[in-house]
């Protein structure tokens, strides 16, 4: 055995048990120590996982002992400054070595974390340790150094870590400290990678293998920071009298209090019961918390959403986020650039980011001018094949039940979803019929299109600012009985001439060939200026039909009078003459068996009057 401690192993050859030895020795006595860097080899990916284990063992047992009494990194802003005489000092020696192979040590295990050769109950116990670490590494405060370390690996590793991911966030987050140095982490890593992409950058409009390799390693740093920020549980029990659990025994610290602790520390040995005491007297208070908590929740988010997100990460996080992070952010105003951005993108990326900048305008003030515009434009017949389609239908409902909208945008709205009848499937349908029910009912002055002939004008159905708008257009219209005025590729509501037109699309549908739609257009029959009588529609029922709800609603229902199919007498054609009076129906090779008998019958009656002709004589 003494070949092995004065010589470096082979760490091929070398067993578990006199790898075991190794870590006992190096447990037991100081005069071992050489050891530690034998043990430090078997940190691998490519190491046997038991070895990986028994080394692990050993090393943790060790720095934990020894981790209080070591200077800090080199790389930290908090080292003291020493003297000469200090520095040649062989016990300040040996303890920098051993900070610096502790360094190596966690170098090593977010290297095996990171692996994807690493096994997965290997990954587990490796993050374990290393959290132990981050909880007592800094004198029994939070190590965010190291964490931090572990986050930027985990962003900026060129292989997919998602069961890391998942194990931190299913472990670790419900820690309310966790959170808050992952927060801090991910905004550090946000401002790191927004330097580094650049309008001029070959990663934006690159076409070299070089530029797309690191636009995809780009796409897939932020699909991974966006998995971390979004698993992070929302801050609950913010009333300010709830504790929360901390992974670290002193938990969140003012930075103040924190530096004079480190201070005093270094300057002179204070006393365990003294010590305890400004820890306790350190930690803030549960409503200081989530202040804090909310603040650095804010700067990840605006962090995030600062950076050139992926189109399939960008609807990820506009459908999430007017539930997960407006509601928890210190200022939400704040996301009005990014989410009228969004809405001006148009298509399914405008529906999506509609549900957010709804929440704004109505509880957060904020003011767009350009709304309906937008919104107005979002209706088309690819809307009612969108994912999103039943939250966006009654979006759309919300947004046009304030009285206060003029007349003419009211009937715009009414007449665009008319046009749309005859371009979407059944239960499109049925949502345009419940939507234009409402609005009839919430804005009387336009129930003039429910009934409009040629020529009926009314100066109280029409608008002054849409008479402006369209002056120049009615000089020239056609006056001809049976014009549709509505100019339906009109992207402005106001230009489009939809008070001079009429909802003649609605009673199409009387002989729609679905049933559902024939039977549910008649509500609209009814007097909707009597509002007692009637009530509003509620758009969830309708907003999320296909072809396969309908279906299935048909066959639940009860008919008292079941249509049969049969004849009374066996028919002798396909198509009888009473159902088609007028038609003819004839067969392509009709044509040659007339020809044929013609020529048949002339032949015959040739041959008729041969024979006559004959007797004759």
């Amino acid at each position: 055995m003494a070949s092995i401690l004065t010589k470096k192993p082979n760490t091929t050859k070398l067993k578990l048990k006199e790898l075991k030895i190794l870590g006992q020795q190096l447990l037991s006595s100081r005069a071992h120590i050489n050891n530690l860097p034998s043990l430090l080899t078997f940190i691998s990916s490519s190491s046997p996982p038991q070895h990986v284990l028994e080394s692990l063992l050993s090393l943790q047992s060790f720095f934990t002992t020894v981790l209080p009494d070591l200077p800090p990194s080199q790389s930290s802003k908090k080292r003291p400054r020493l003297d000469d005489s200090a520095k040649e000092d062989p016990e300040f020696i040996y303890r920098t070595w051993l900070r610096s192979k502790f360094d190596e040590f966690i170098t090593l295990l977010i290297e095996v974390l990171v692996s994807p050769d690493t096994e997965d109950a290997l990954r587990e116990i490796v993050l374990d340790s290393f959290m132990e670490f981050v909880k007592l590494g800094n004198g029994g405060n939070f190590y965010s150094a190291i964490y931090h370390k572990l986050l930027r690996s985990i962003v900026q590793s060129a292989t997919p870590v998602d069961f890391l991911s998942e194990l931190l966030a299913s472990k670790f987050f419900k820690f309310i400290d966790v959170r808050y140095f992952t927060f801090i982490s991910m905004e550090k890593l946000a401002k790191t990678l927004d330097t580094t992409v650049t309008p001029d950058d070959k990663t934006v409009g690159g076409d070299d293998e070089s530029g797309s390799r690191s636009r995809e390693s780009i796409e897939l740093s932020i699909h991974k920071m966006h998995y971390v920020i979004s698993h992070i549980p929302p801050l609950e029990g913010n009333d300010g009298k709830s504790e929360y659990e901390m992974w670290s025994g002193s938990g969140i610290s003012s930075k103040e209090e924190h530096d004079k602790k480190e201070f005093s520390k270094r300057q002179k040995a204070e006393d365990k019961k003294l010590r305890t005491e400004k820890q306790t007297n350190n930690v803030l208070s549960p409503a200081t918390i989530a202040k804090k908590m909310k603040l650095k929740f804010t700067k990840a988010w605006i962090s995030f959403l600062r950076l050139p997100i992926p189109i399939n990460v960008y609807k990820e996080v506009l459908a999430t986020l007017h539930q997960a992070v407006i509601p928890y952010l210190s200022n939400p105003i704040i996301l009005c650039d990014f989410l009228t951005r969004s809405y001006d993108i148009g298509g399914v990326v405008s529906v999506m980011a509609l549900s957010s900048l709804f929440i704004l305008m109505t509880q957060h003030g904020l003011e767009y001018p350009n709304f309906y515009e937008k919104l107005y434009a979002l209706l088309s017949p690819s809307i009612f094949m969108a994912k999103h389609r039943a939250k966006f239908f009654q979006l759309l409902d919300s947004c046009l039940k304030s009285p206060l909208l003029p007349a003419y945008l009211a009937a715009a709205f009414a007449k665009k979803l008319s046009r749309l009848l005859v371009s979407v499937p059944p239960s499109g349908a049925l949502v345009i019929i419940a939507l234009i029910h409402n609005l009839l009912r919430r804005h009387p002055s336009i129930n003039c299109l429910v009934h409009k002939e040629d020529g009926d004008e009314n100066p109280e159905d029409g608008s002054k600012a849409e008479d402006m708008a369209n002056k120049a257009n009615d000089s020239g219209s056609d006056k001809r009985s049976g014009i549709d005025h509505f100019n339906s590729e009109e992207s402005n509501p106001m230009k489009s001439n939809a008070m001079k037109s009429s909802l003649w699309e609605i009673d199409t549908l009387r002989h729609h060939y679905c049933p559902p739609v024939s039977r549910f257009v008649l509500s609209l029959e009814n007097d909707l200026t009597v509002r007692s009588k009637t009530t509003e529609m509620d758009i969830k029922d309708f907003g999320s039909g296909s072809y396969a709800t309908i279906f299935g609603d048909e066959i639940r229902r009860r008919v008292k009078q079941v249509p049969l199919a049969f004849y009374k007498a066996t028919p002798t054609s396909l198509f009888p003459e009473s159902e088609f009076c007028g038609w003819t129906f004839t067969y392509e090779g009709s044509k040659e068996n007339d020809s044929e008998s013609k020529e048949q019958k002339t032949s015959e009656e040739n041959d008729a009057s041969t024979k006559r002709q004959r007797l004759e004589c």
